[in-house]
């Protein structure tokens, strides 16, 4: 399965994508990247059945631009409404609280998070997405999030001194396929056997493939 992969902001640089899903490449899953917004555009994400974006509302690592505009956004839902697989992680979901389109479409956004901290990841035992996955505890930042879809599928909790948070939840979009999975600030956590296996659950079924 071909993938494209949006990445890289101020806060979060594409190498930690780039080698947290080098770990995946070559399996059944390859991979393409846009770390400046201003290369994307609409008709690049009909080439690929699912798209993964990690990357907060800043046209690139080195300017904090937004770019998420209105059409942008419409473009992403109609992406997904047509029957394409969006899969957010972390900074995927950081920065859009005041987009309302791309908001709904991934069912919730980040609101804040803690300095670093201990974080356990708890995947829901014998939900389909959790297949292979333990609870596991690293440093991250613990995101705390708006999750707005009452209806969301929630398959994983995040807990840390600070509290408990929905980690991971997955909802439908049309004839589409969305999944926000909240950790992965930091590059241990992106290669940690079980957040590997959840990436890889994760893509499947929004490749409609799980």
């Amino acid at each position: 399965m071909k993938i494209l992969v949006l990445c890289g902001d101020h806060w979060h640089p594409a190498h930690i994508a780039r080698e947290g899903l080098g770990a995946l490449a070559g399996t059944e899953f390859s991979f393409d990247w846009i770390e400046d917004a201003r290369d994307w555009l609409p008709d690049i994400m009909k080439n690929y059945p699912v798209v993964i974006l990690t990357k907060s509302d800043n046209v690139s690592s080195t300017d904090q631009a937004g770019w998420m505009a209105d059409s942008v956004q419409r473009a992403f839902a109609d992406y997904v409404r047509k029957g394409n697989g969006l899969l957010a992680i972390h900074s995927g979901t950081a920065g859009y609280a005041e987009k309302p389109v791309l908001r709904s479409l991934l069912g919730g956004v980040f609101v804040h998070h803690p300095e670093q901290c201990p974080v356990t990841m708890i995947p829901r035992a014998e939900h389909p997405l959790s297949a292979g996955i333990s609870p596991f505890t690293l440093k991250d930042e613990h995101y705390f999030m708006a999750l707005d879809d009452s209806q969301a599928d929630v398959f994983m909790t995040t807990r840390s001194a600070h509290g408990e948070q929905h980690g991971a939840w997955r909802r439908m979009e049309g004839s589409g396929r969305v999944i926000v999975l909240t950790p992965g600030h930091n590059l241990e956590v992106w290669l940690h056997l079980s957040f590997q296996s959840l990436i890889r659950n994760s893509l499947r079924w929004c490749g409609g493939l799980l």
